[in-house]
């Protein structure tokens, strides 16, 4: 998975969903208006949802993580492999108390020409029926009432393989839950083998997806329009 995404729905959009499978109240203050992101990158503040021990909370958190103990040694990650992320030193600990949701409408892949790799073709890639997405996510963040983000806190997106059919574009992918299993993948009862068990087995298959070729401006994290959705008529790759 590259690291952009577009997340520009109004958050009760979102939210909706994930409240018919998990009837929880909703804490703290969500923005009414549309969140209005097309590029999100790396260490930026994201809309990120998990469950709290009074409800659910979606509030912003950077999008990058690294341990304590690893900080400074290496730039934050910003994924994190389904295959080995429950066992892994550096994720471990935040599989086990940090399970989260980031809503989203679709990311972004930069597919390589065979002939000459510096040619890169962006494209978008969205869910055929038009919904939103939710990805696996796990994160170290603030809980209950105490908004203010700490040193280190941070998350990181779950991926997968692309399996045949998104091979072409890409070889990983964010590992994308339908809503019931976006609920119970945040569920704090949820054992830690349960979780890995969910994630391995109930992604969401390639058939779900559809993309198409978007302009070469998505790669300047300072454009952020709508206009970098949109389809054009002729890709490089």
């Amino acid at each position: 998975m590259c690291g952009r995404f577009a997340q520009y729905r109004i958050a009760y959009e979102y939210l909706d969903k994930i409240a018919m499978q998990l009837p929880l109240p909703l804490r703290g203050s969500v923005n009414p208006e549309p969140i209005g992101r097309y590029n999100v990158c790396p260490q930026s503040l994201v809309q990120l949802l998990h469950q709290d021990d009074d409800g659910l909370r979606m509030e912003p958190v950077k999008w990058g993580y690294a341990p304590l103990w690893a900080q400074g040694k290496r730039p934050p990650a910003i994924n994190a492999r389904v295959e080995t992320a429950a066992t892994s030193k550096f994720f471990r600990d935040i599989w086990q108390t940090g399970r989260a949701i980031v809503p989203a409408d679709g990311w972004y892949e930069w597919k390589k020409d065979a002939a000459n790799p510096k040619i890169k073709q962006p494209y978008y890639i969205t869910l055929r029926s038009g919904e939103p997405m939710f990805f696996a996510a796990l994160g170290r963040f603030q809980r209950g009432a105490s908004l203010e983000p700490r040193d280190g806190d941070g998350f990181v997106v779950i991926t997968s393989s692309s399996a045949a059919g998104m091979l072409d574009i890409h070889d990983r992918r964010p590992l994308v839950l339908s809503p019931e299993y976006a609920a119970l993948w945040m569920q704090q009862e949820l054992l830690p083998l349960k979780a890995e068990e969910l994630a391995l087995a109930h992604g969401l298959c390639v058939e779900e997806f559809e993309w198409h070729p978007v302009g070469k401006d998505v790669g300047n994290v300072r454009n952020d329009g709508p206009e970098l959705i949109n389809r054009i008529a002729q890709p490089l790759v």
